[in-house]
């Protein structure tokens, strides 16, 4: 079960979400700040560039009928319409309706919990589908960027972010195909994927590290599979500038491919936890006996 702190929207995230809404629309400041706030801004963001340029999608069918079975799980799982107990001291709603105080409050924070969990999903959705195919100085590629961000506020792990930042590092892949000849913004989108490719190595590495499991190297070894036959297929008719930049980001696969190795023979011979780390995680020392 998740620890509380890695749901998204749990009471409290739901209410200052709804908060930040309220204000990004011209509401009333609240004079408070939470530790959340960086979070949940790239979510804020995008309602609001929803609301002001919606971007023209035709919603999936079959889309509608899973987020409409979510959330009715989700009100049931929470027990939103459930009787509440005789005991519990009353309230008068707006409408005159008679509610236990305690429950009005809970009320209150699973409508926001729904409300937050259907605005996200439909805004990653919809943005997601209406800027896929941006690139860099495109209209659109801002939203696609304030999407992958909203993707990684969502996430409910370290593994499920991690996994998303080699996404994204497939999808700068993507990108820096479109751009070859452009030599300025073929290295800076190839920049970007390594970041990319680094934040979510790190994020597995340190897992697979903290569970003593391999399942993360897993993912790993075989992101760098793929990523590298495919990175390896930008050099063929690029320019010498563009081949020499192509080659920093093969290296740094092979680098990722090693230290992968390294850590599942020092979870398997039973090291400690290594207290050294760099830009790709914990850096295990050698089992004994290795050469």
């Amino acid at each position: 079960m998740p620890a509380v702190d890695d749901i998204l929207f749990s009471r409290r995230r739901a209410e200052r979400f709804a908060q930040l809404l309220d204000e990004a629309n011209g509401a009333r400041r609240h004079h408070v700040r939470s530790r959340v706030d960086g979070q949940l801004a790239p979510l804020v963001a995008v309602g609001q560039r929803l609301s002001v340029d919606p971007p023209a999608v035709e919603v999936d069918q079959d889309f509608r009928t899973g987020l409409r079975a979510m959330l009715l799980a989700t009100a049931e799982r929470e027990g939103m319409g459930t009787a509440p107990a005789a005991s519990e001291p009353a309230t008068t709603t707006a409408r005159g309706r008679l509610l236990p105080a305690v429950t009005a409050r809970r009320a209150r924070a699973r409508g926001a919990i729904l409300v937050g969990i259907a605005a996200g999903a439909i805004a990653v959705s919809g943005i997601s589908a209406a800027s896929e195919n941006a690139v860099p100085g495109d209209a659109l590629y801002g939203m696609k960027r304030s999407t992958e961000r909203a993707q990684l506020a969502l996430a409910s792990s370290d593994i499920s972010r991690g996994q998303l930042f080699l996404d994204f590092a497939r999808t700068r892949l993507g990108e820096a195909a479109k751009l070859r000849g452009d030599r300025i913004g073929y290295s800076a989108v190839l920049d970007d994927m390594d970041a990319d490719t680094r934040q979510g190595v790190r994020l597995l590495t340190t897992a697979a590290v903290q569970r003593a499991e391999s399942g993360s190297l897993d993912t790993l070894n075989s992101f760098v599979t793929s990523q590298r036959r495919a990175v390896s297929g930008l050099v063929d008719g690029s320019t010498r500038a563009d081949r020499d930049r192509t080659q920093r980001s093969l290296h740094l696969l092979d680098s990722i491919r090693e230290r992968s190795d390294t850590l599942r023979a020092a979870i398997a011979c039973g090291l400690p936890a290594p207290s050294a780390s760099d830009a790709l995680g914990p850096d295990p020392g050698t089992c004994p006996g290795a050469r």
